[in-house]
């Protein structure tokens, strides 16, 4: 947790920065919006991450469980949180979610966007949800994880300036780790611009 004076002056310029990007994300005319999921969400979002799944199947260090009751796994447990992006006619098209792990940390998961919904920047502000909340909390890290093969999803997180972290074989596919500490500032897309492509997060 930010404390002292240094710790109030990272917290102003962060917040800062969440307002310029709040009035550039809100001056665009959308047909969509996001919300927090809510129980009757469950199996849009199911089917969702169904979806998403590369080669149709789980990952080996995935049970999913969080995903069969996510009002219990992030709802209902102080520091975890879940989004879900819908349309007009309330049908989900995107979802996200931060679970709290260790102290001071927060994990982006389950980040989906529907593939008829791409290039909208839904997803951008599904992750600027998630920043919203880990600000709030005052998470000083925050970690995610993409699968090499989600090719269009590592830019949306490099736009935003995550790290990567380390990157590890599981089966035959590579997992890249990324981070940003928030001591060093609210991470910021380096333009405005839509989603790239798909956008899937572990």
């Amino acid at each position: 947790m930010a404390t002292g004076d240094g710790g109030r002056d990272i917290e102003g310029t962060i917040r800062r920065s969440l307002v310029r990007i709040g009035r550039v994300s809100n001056s665009a005319i959308t047909n969509w919006s996001i919300r927090n999921f809510r129980p009757e969400d469950s199996a849009a979002c199911r089917q969702l991450f169904s979806e998403g799944l590369l080669g149709g199947s789980l990952a080996k260090n995935d049970t999913a469980l969080d995903i069969d009751d996510i009002n219990a796994n992030y709802m209902n447990r102080p520091g975890n949180r879940f989004w879900v992006a819908v349309t007009q006619a309330n049908q989900v098209v995107g979802m996200v979610g931060v679970q709290h792990y260790d102290e001071g940390s927060g994990e982006i998961r389950r980040l989906r966007v529907h593939k008829n919904h791409r290039g909208q920047g839904i997803g951008r502000r599904l992750v600027e949800a998630a920043l919203r909340f880990c600000l709030e909390h005052q998470y000083l890290k925050i970690t995610l994880d993409t699968y090499l093969e989600r090719v269009h999803a590592v830019p949306l997180f490099e736009k935003y300036r995550y790290r990567l972290d380390r990157a590890k074989k599981v089966g035959e596919r590579e997992l890249l780790y990324f981070y940003y500490d928030l001591y060093t500032g609210m991470p910021k897309p380096h333009k405005e611009d839509g989603d790239a492509g798909s956008v899937k997060s572990k």
